[in-house]
Protein backbone atom coordinates (compact mmCIF):
# COMPACT_ATOMS: atom_id res chain seq x y z
CA UNK A 1 0.00 0.00 0.00
CA UNK A 2 0.91 3.51 -0.35
CA UNK A 3 0.28 6.87 1.32
CA UNK A 4 -0.54 10.07 -0.05
CA UNK A 5 -1.20 13.18 1.91
CA UNK A 6 -3.09 16.36 1.06
CA UNK A 7 -2.94 15.22 -3.26
CA UNK A 8 0.54 17.48 -4.57
CA UNK A 9 2.84 15.07 -2.14
CA UNK A 10 3.99 11.48 -4.23
CA UNK A 11 4.83 8.47 -2.69
CA UNK A 12 -17.61 -2.11 -35.74
CA UNK A 13 -19.40 -4.64 -37.65
CA UNK A 14 -19.44 -7.30 -35.65
CA UNK A 15 -16.03 -8.79 -35.84
CA UNK A 16 -14.95 -4.73 -35.06
CA UNK A 17 -17.32 -4.46 -32.47
CA UNK A 18 -15.88 -7.38 -30.49
CA UNK A 19 -12.18 -5.94 -31.15
CA UNK A 20 -13.53 -2.42 -30.23
CA UNK A 21 -14.47 -4.33 -26.35
CA UNK A 22 -11.50 -5.82 -26.57
CA UNK A 23 -9.62 -2.56 -27.42
CA UNK A 24 -11.25 -0.34 -25.00
CA UNK A 25 -11.52 -2.68 -21.87
CA UNK A 26 -14.67 -2.47 -20.86
CA UNK A 27 -17.53 -4.54 -19.75
CA UNK A 28 -20.35 -2.52 -22.32
CA UNK A 29 -23.43 -1.36 -20.37
CA UNK A 30 -26.70 0.22 -21.21
CA UNK A 31 -26.35 3.69 -21.58
CA UNK A 32 -28.76 6.53 -23.21
CA UNK A 33 -31.88 5.10 -25.06
CA UNK A 34 -31.29 1.68 -23.86
CA UNK A 35 -33.75 0.69 -21.01
CA UNK A 36 -34.26 -2.76 -20.84
CA UNK A 37 -37.70 -4.47 -21.53
CA UNK A 38 -38.63 -5.04 -18.39
CA UNK A 39 -38.45 -1.24 -17.43
CA UNK A 40 -40.20 -0.38 -20.05
CA UNK A 41 -43.61 -2.22 -19.46
CA UNK A 42 -42.50 -5.72 -20.48
CA UNK A 43 -42.11 -3.95 -23.89
CA UNK A 44 -39.20 -5.54 -25.92
CA UNK A 45 -35.56 -3.84 -24.95
CA UNK A 46 -34.34 -0.88 -26.71
CA UNK A 47 -30.82 -1.59 -29.28
CA UNK A 48 -27.93 -1.09 -27.16
CA UNK A 49 -24.91 0.66 -28.79
CA UNK A 50 -22.97 -1.97 -28.68
CA UNK A 51 -25.15 -3.92 -30.73
CA UNK A 52 -24.27 -5.13 -33.84
CA UNK A 53 -26.86 -4.23 -35.65
CA UNK A 54 -26.39 -1.25 -34.26
CA UNK A 55 -22.77 -0.78 -35.01
CA UNK A 56 -23.24 -2.27 -38.38
CA UNK A 57 -25.69 1.13 -38.98
CA UNK A 58 -23.21 3.43 -37.59
CA UNK A 59 -20.02 2.43 -39.22
CA UNK A 60 -21.93 2.54 -42.73
CA UNK A 61 -22.72 6.29 -42.01
CA UNK A 62 -19.02 7.28 -40.46
CA UNK A 63 -18.04 6.16 -44.58
CA UNK A 64 -13.82 5.26 -45.46
CA UNK A 65 -12.55 8.25 -46.47
CA UNK A 66 -8.81 7.02 -46.70
CA UNK A 67 -7.57 10.74 -47.17
CA UNK A 68 -9.24 11.96 -44.20
CA UNK A 69 -8.33 8.63 -42.16
CA UNK A 70 -4.98 8.88 -42.98
CA UNK A 71 -4.29 13.09 -43.77
CA UNK A 72 -1.20 14.44 -42.53
CA UNK A 73 -0.52 15.35 -39.12
CA UNK A 74 1.81 17.77 -37.56
CA UNK A 75 5.45 16.03 -36.43
CA UNK A 76 8.68 16.33 -37.29
CA UNK A 77 9.57 17.35 -40.88
CA UNK A 78 10.96 14.10 -42.73
CA UNK A 79 11.53 13.20 -46.39
CA UNK A 80 9.19 11.25 -48.42
CA UNK A 81 9.68 7.58 -49.25
CA UNK A 82 8.37 6.50 -52.55
CA UNK A 83 8.21 3.19 -53.41
CA UNK A 84 7.71 0.98 -57.18
CA UNK A 85 4.98 -1.00 -57.22
CA UNK A 86 3.43 -3.80 -59.14
CA UNK A 87 0.07 -3.87 -59.73
CA UNK A 88 -0.72 -6.42 -57.45
CA UNK A 89 1.88 -5.15 -54.87
CA UNK A 90 -0.53 -1.99 -55.06
CA UNK A 91 -4.11 -3.97 -54.10
CA UNK A 92 -2.51 -5.88 -51.36
CA UNK A 93 -1.03 -2.08 -49.96
CA UNK A 94 -4.48 -0.58 -50.64
CA UNK A 95 -6.32 -3.87 -48.86
CA UNK A 96 -3.92 -2.93 -45.71
CA UNK A 97 -4.77 0.59 -45.44
CA UNK A 98 -8.24 0.10 -45.51
CA UNK A 99 -7.83 -2.57 -42.56
CA UNK A 100 -5.80 0.13 -40.94
CA UNK A 101 -8.61 2.79 -41.69
CA UNK A 102 -11.31 0.20 -40.35
CA UNK A 103 -9.04 0.35 -36.97
CA UNK A 104 -8.79 3.75 -36.46
CA UNK A 105 -12.46 4.12 -36.86
CA UNK A 106 -13.31 1.81 -34.27
CA UNK A 107 -15.73 3.65 -31.97
CA UNK A 108 -15.45 4.46 -28.35
CA UNK A 109 -17.92 3.14 -26.09
CA UNK A 110 -21.05 4.90 -24.77
CA UNK A 111 -21.98 4.82 -21.38
CA UNK A 112 -24.79 5.46 -18.18
CA UNK A 113 -22.98 7.98 -15.97
CA UNK A 114 -21.02 6.36 -13.16
CA UNK A 115 -22.76 6.68 -9.74
CA UNK A 116 -21.12 8.76 -6.90
CA UNK A 117 -18.93 6.80 -4.54
CA UNK A 118 -19.88 7.99 -0.99
CA UNK A 119 -19.21 5.04 1.51
CA UNK A 120 -17.46 5.68 5.11
CA UNK A 121 -15.85 2.61 6.35
CA UNK A 122 -15.21 3.66 10.05
CA UNK A 123 -15.40 7.02 11.96
CA UNK A 124 -12.49 7.32 14.48
CA UNK A 125 -12.74 10.15 17.20
CA UNK A 126 -9.74 9.48 18.65
CA UNK A 127 -7.48 10.29 15.33
CA UNK A 128 -9.01 13.93 15.08
CA UNK A 129 -7.06 16.66 14.61
CA UNK A 130 -3.94 14.36 14.75
CA UNK A 131 -2.97 15.47 11.07
CA UNK A 132 -4.14 18.72 9.38
CA UNK A 133 -4.24 16.84 5.85
CA UNK A 134 -5.65 13.80 4.39
CA UNK A 135 -4.25 10.88 3.54
CA UNK A 136 -4.79 8.73 0.85
CA UNK A 137 -3.94 5.13 0.71
CA UNK A 138 -3.43 3.02 -2.91
CA UNK A 139 -2.89 -0.50 -3.73
CA UNK A 140 -0.52 -0.50 -6.22
CA UNK A 141 -0.39 -4.42 -7.04
CA UNK A 142 -0.22 -4.44 -10.52
CA UNK A 143 -2.32 -7.46 -11.03
CA UNK A 144 -5.34 -6.05 -9.84
CA UNK A 145 -7.77 -3.89 -12.32
CA UNK A 146 -8.22 -0.20 -11.63
CA UNK A 147 -11.57 -0.50 -11.30
CA UNK A 148 -11.22 -3.25 -8.64
CA UNK A 149 -7.97 -0.96 -7.01
CA UNK A 150 -8.62 -0.34 -2.94
CA UNK A 151 -8.40 3.35 -2.75
CA UNK A 152 -9.34 4.84 0.72
CA UNK A 153 -9.19 8.34 2.20
CA UNK A 154 -8.49 9.38 5.65
CA UNK A 155 -9.70 12.47 6.91
CA UNK A 156 -8.63 14.87 9.43
CA UNK A 157 -11.60 14.14 11.56
CA UNK A 158 -10.48 10.95 11.50
CA UNK A 159 -12.93 9.35 8.90
CA UNK A 160 -11.67 6.81 6.55
CA UNK A 161 -13.58 6.53 3.73
CA UNK A 162 -13.43 5.13 0.02
CA UNK A 163 -12.55 7.51 -2.27
CA UNK A 164 -14.06 9.46 -4.89
CA UNK A 165 -14.03 8.81 -8.68
CA UNK A 166 -12.11 12.09 -8.78
CA UNK A 167 -9.88 10.87 -6.10
CA UNK A 168 -9.65 7.56 -7.83
CA UNK A 169 -8.33 9.35 -11.35
CA UNK A 170 -5.68 11.23 -9.65
CA UNK A 171 -4.36 8.55 -7.64
CA UNK A 172 -4.21 5.80 -10.64
CA UNK A 173 -2.74 8.59 -13.37
CA UNK A 174 -0.06 9.45 -10.48
CA UNK A 175 1.03 5.93 -9.79
CA UNK A 176 0.29 4.23 -13.31
CA UNK A 177 0.72 7.17 -15.74
CA UNK A 178 -1.46 7.06 -19.24
CA UNK A 179 -0.04 8.82 -22.13
CA UNK A 180 -2.14 11.75 -22.83
CA UNK A 181 -3.44 12.20 -19.42
CA UNK A 182 -2.70 14.93 -17.61
CA UNK A 183 -3.43 14.17 -13.18
CA UNK A 184 -5.36 17.51 -13.59
CA UNK A 185 -7.34 18.04 -16.29
CA UNK A 186 -6.35 20.78 -19.21
CA UNK A 187 -9.18 23.88 -18.70
CA UNK A 188 -9.59 23.34 -22.32
CA UNK A 189 -12.27 21.30 -21.04
CA UNK A 190 -14.14 23.63 -19.35
CA UNK A 191 -17.36 24.92 -21.18
CA UNK A 192 -16.04 28.34 -21.63
CA UNK A 193 -13.33 27.40 -23.25
CA UNK A 194 -15.18 24.84 -25.25
CA UNK A 195 -16.59 27.97 -27.45
CA UNK A 196 -13.31 29.47 -28.91
CA UNK A 197 -12.00 25.57 -29.46
CA UNK A 198 -15.97 24.79 -31.27
CA UNK A 199 -15.17 28.47 -33.46
CA UNK A 200 -12.04 26.91 -34.77
CA UNK A 201 -13.79 23.99 -35.99
CA UNK A 202 -11.47 21.59 -33.65
CA UNK A 203 -14.51 19.58 -33.11
CA UNK A 204 -12.45 16.22 -33.77
CA UNK A 205 -9.40 17.34 -31.79
CA UNK A 206 -11.13 17.84 -28.08
CA UNK A 207 -13.34 14.48 -28.33
CA UNK A 208 -9.81 13.07 -28.89
CA UNK A 209 -8.37 14.76 -26.19
CA UNK A 210 -10.99 13.89 -23.83
CA UNK A 211 -10.77 10.17 -24.83
CA UNK A 212 -7.35 10.20 -23.82
CA UNK A 213 -8.37 12.41 -20.84
CA UNK A 214 -11.19 10.76 -19.04
CA UNK A 215 -12.85 7.61 -18.49
CA UNK A 216 -16.09 7.17 -20.86
CA UNK A 217 -18.19 6.87 -17.77
CA UNK A 218 -16.97 9.83 -16.45
CA UNK A 219 -19.41 13.23 -15.67
CA UNK A 220 -16.37 15.34 -17.80
CA UNK A 221 -16.11 13.01 -20.79
CA UNK A 222 -20.11 12.75 -21.39
CA UNK A 223 -20.07 16.46 -20.82
CA UNK A 224 -17.36 17.24 -23.45
CA UNK A 225 -19.13 15.09 -26.10
CA UNK A 226 -22.83 16.42 -25.36
CA UNK A 227 -21.41 19.75 -25.89
CA UNK A 228 -19.43 19.07 -29.28
CA UNK A 229 -22.34 17.02 -30.50
CA UNK A 230 -24.66 19.85 -29.59
CA UNK A 231 -22.69 22.69 -31.21
CA UNK A 232 -21.76 20.56 -34.91
CA UNK A 233 -26.17 20.20 -34.94
CA UNK A 234 -26.51 23.65 -34.19
CA UNK A 235 -24.09 24.75 -37.27
CA UNK A 236 -24.51 21.64 -39.46
CA UNK A 237 -21.06 20.92 -39.38
CA UNK A 238 -21.40 16.89 -39.49
CA UNK A 239 -19.22 16.70 -41.91
CA UNK A 240 -16.43 17.61 -39.31
CA UNK A 241 -16.21 13.95 -37.89
CA UNK A 242 -17.28 11.91 -40.84
CA UNK A 243 -15.21 9.21 -41.80
CA UNK A 244 -13.92 9.59 -38.00
CA UNK A 245 -14.40 7.17 -34.56
CA UNK A 246 -16.32 9.80 -33.26
CA UNK A 247 -19.33 10.02 -36.05
CA UNK A 248 -21.19 7.02 -34.89
CA UNK A 249 -21.52 8.54 -31.20
CA UNK A 250 -23.03 11.97 -32.41
CA UNK A 251 -25.40 9.92 -34.77
CA UNK A 252 -26.54 7.77 -31.52
CA UNK A 253 -26.94 11.12 -29.28
CA UNK A 254 -28.96 12.90 -32.32
CA UNK A 255 -31.11 10.03 -32.78
CA UNK A 256 -31.84 9.10 -29.45
CA UNK A 257 -32.69 13.09 -28.85
CA UNK A 258 -35.03 12.86 -32.14
CA UNK A 259 -32.47 16.13 -33.85
CA UNK A 260 -31.92 14.39 -37.10
CA UNK A 261 -33.69 16.76 -39.14
CA UNK A 262 -29.94 18.80 -39.72
CA UNK A 263 -28.44 15.53 -40.27
CA UNK A 264 -30.80 14.28 -42.58
CA UNK A 265 -30.57 17.20 -45.17
CA UNK A 266 -26.91 17.08 -44.55
CA UNK A 267 -27.12 13.80 -46.42
CA UNK A 268 -29.28 14.25 -49.09
CA UNK A 269 -27.61 17.67 -49.98
CA UNK A 270 -24.18 15.28 -50.12
CA UNK A 271 -25.91 12.59 -51.96
CA UNK A 272 -25.78 9.97 -49.24
CA UNK A 273 -29.41 8.24 -49.90
CA UNK A 274 -28.25 4.92 -48.43
CA UNK A 275 -26.78 6.72 -45.48
CA UNK A 276 -30.28 9.04 -45.05
CA UNK A 277 -31.96 5.24 -45.36
CA UNK A 278 -29.72 4.18 -42.53
CA UNK A 279 -30.33 6.96 -40.22
CA UNK A 280 -33.89 6.10 -40.03
CA UNK A 281 -33.51 2.68 -40.11
CA UNK A 282 -31.69 3.48 -36.61
CA UNK A 283 -34.50 5.81 -35.54
CA UNK A 284 -37.10 3.11 -35.98
CA UNK A 285 -35.13 0.37 -34.02
CA UNK A 286 -34.91 3.23 -31.07
CA UNK A 287 -38.14 4.61 -31.74
CA UNK A 288 -40.01 1.69 -32.40
CA UNK A 289 -43.36 3.34 -30.84
CA UNK A 290 -43.29 6.20 -33.67
CA UNK A 291 -45.69 6.65 -36.41
CA UNK A 292 -42.91 6.87 -39.22
CA UNK A 293 -42.16 2.84 -38.05
CA UNK A 294 -45.66 2.08 -37.83
CA UNK A 295 -45.84 2.70 -41.68
CA UNK A 296 -42.43 1.58 -42.92
CA UNK A 297 -43.49 -2.00 -41.57
CA UNK A 298 -46.79 -1.91 -42.71
CA UNK A 299 -46.14 -0.60 -46.15
CA UNK A 300 -42.20 -2.09 -46.45
CA UNK A 301 -41.57 1.12 -47.65
CA UNK A 302 -37.45 1.80 -48.84
CA UNK A 303 -35.24 4.52 -50.21
CA UNK A 304 -36.95 7.67 -51.25
CA UNK A 305 -40.29 6.49 -50.17
CA UNK A 306 -39.02 5.67 -46.31
CA UNK A 307 -37.54 8.91 -45.98
CA UNK A 308 -41.16 10.80 -47.66
CA UNK A 309 -42.76 9.23 -44.71
CA UNK A 310 -40.58 9.79 -42.51
CA UNK A 311 -40.50 13.43 -43.11
CA UNK A 312 -44.32 13.46 -42.55
CA UNK A 313 -44.48 12.19 -39.39
CA UNK A 314 -41.61 12.61 -37.64
CA UNK A 315 -39.72 15.82 -38.94
CA UNK A 316 -40.11 19.64 -37.73
CA UNK A 317 -38.27 20.61 -40.90
CA UNK A 318 -40.98 19.05 -43.67
CA UNK A 319 -40.97 21.74 -46.17
CA UNK A 320 -37.13 22.27 -46.03
CA UNK A 321 -36.53 18.30 -46.41
CA UNK A 322 -39.13 18.03 -49.10
CA UNK A 323 -37.16 20.69 -51.32
CA UNK A 324 -34.17 18.81 -50.62
CA UNK A 325 -35.46 15.54 -51.70
CA UNK A 326 -37.21 17.39 -54.85
CA UNK A 327 -33.90 18.90 -55.78
CA UNK A 328 -32.14 15.14 -55.33
CA UNK A 329 -34.94 13.65 -57.22
CA UNK A 330 -34.41 15.97 -60.37
CA UNK A 331 -30.63 15.79 -60.11
CA UNK A 332 -30.94 12.16 -61.00
CA UNK A 333 -33.66 12.10 -63.32
CA UNK A 334 -31.32 14.62 -65.78
CA UNK A 335 -28.25 12.43 -64.63
CA UNK A 336 -29.94 9.52 -65.83
CA UNK A 337 -31.36 11.14 -69.02
CA UNK A 338 -27.64 12.47 -70.46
Amino acid sequence: MAALGAWGSAAVPGRLSRVARTLWGWHVRRGLGQDAGAENGGRAAKPAFADEAVQNLLYKMTGLNLQKVFRPVKMELKPPKYKLMTEAQLEEATRKAIEQAKEKLIMPPVLDEREPIDDVLAEDKFLEGMEATKYVFTDLTYSVPHRERFIVVREPSGVLRKATWEERDRMIQIFFPKEGRRVIPPVIFKDEHLVTVFQQDRHEDILNMCIAQFEPDSPDYIRVHHRTYDDIEKHAKYDLLRSTRHFGGMVWYLVNRKKTDGLLIDMIHRDLLDDATSLITLYHMIHPECQSAKETKEQKLQGVDLIKVFVKTESQREGYIQLALQAYEEATATSTAS
